[in-house]
């Protein structure tokens, strides 16, 4: 059994990241560390059209930071801003990379077990067992990872207040209610299931979903004219392309069209 913090397996197109610290999955200065390489690794592969972000075994996706290891680690990076920038720049890759990352909530998904997922643009919850949430507040303390910020943009400002001042936990099914979670499937098939889902993704034309994507993840930062500017680029972009004229061949060949040959 490897010690290594993250391990990897690719599928094709896709990747699939372990957080490699059962049963807890603690997100260790180590894995940070690691992943932050791997996220430029991946952005510049386009081999990877789509990644699966999950936790080995399956008691806990990620109960977060490492509480023992946060002081040490902080004088490591310099001082606590430069600890915590590492944090949202890895996210922040994440979510704008232009790949579709597909996440899966199981077990105690908790602080950067939540935080880091809101950066990914699928979320896969088990319908049992799941306790899902920002529970800082019960620290003495607040997100920091930029789970405040993205929280109410995914599942609107009164559930995120909610489950930030009470530190609330919520279940899998909640997930899905409110937003959180775009599908519930049994823990025995939901890492099977955001594998699919990635190989669905990765199947898509790579330039749309790449521009559809950065459209996408900006538009709630620009008004609506600004939008509108963002998709004609993109249709500008994706015109004539390979996998434009499959996907127009297929439709008239009643077909299933295949995407990303060149």
């Amino acid at each position: 059994m490897s010690d290594a913090p993250l391990l990897t397996e690719t599928r094709g197109a896709v990747l699939i990241i372990t957080i490699n610290d059962a049963p807890w999955n603690r997100m260790s200065a180590a894995f940070m560390d690691e992943l932050e390489t791997l996220v430029v690794d991946i952005a510049k592969n386009d081999a990877i059209r789509a990644v699966v972000l999950t936790g080995a075994g399956d008691k806990n996706f990620s109960v977060g930071m490492n509480l023992k290891e946060i002081g040490t680690a902080v004088q490591a990076k310099g001082g606590q801003d430069a600890f915590f920038d590492q944090r949202w720049n890895v996210i922040s890759a994440i979510e704008n990379m232009g790949k579709p990352w597909v996440a899966t909530f199981f077990g105690n998904c908790l602080g950067g077990g939540l935080e880091l997922p809101l950066g990914c643009h699928f979320r896969l919850a088990a319908e049992e067992g799941c306790q899902i949430g920002l529970p800082e507040m019960d620290l003495g303390t607040v997100p920091a990872w930029g789970g405040s910020a993205r929280l109410p943009r995914v599942v609107g400002r009164t559930h995120a207040i909610d489950m930030i001042l009470r530190g609330k936990k919520i279940s899998g099914p909640e997930a899905y209610r409110i937003g959180l979670a775009n599908e519930v499937w049994p823990l025995a098939d939901l890492k099977d299931r955001a594998i699919t889902l990635a190989e669905d993704l990765a199947a898509q034309p790579r330039l749309a979903v790449k521009a559809m994507l950065e459209a996408l993840m900006s538009s709630p930062m620009k008004t609506l004219e600004q939008s509108l500017a963002d998709e004609r680029a993109a249709v500008h972009l994706t015109s004539g392309t390979a996998d434009a004229r499959e996907g127009i061949m297929a439709f008239l060949e009643k077909r299933k069209p295949v995407f990303n040959q060149d």
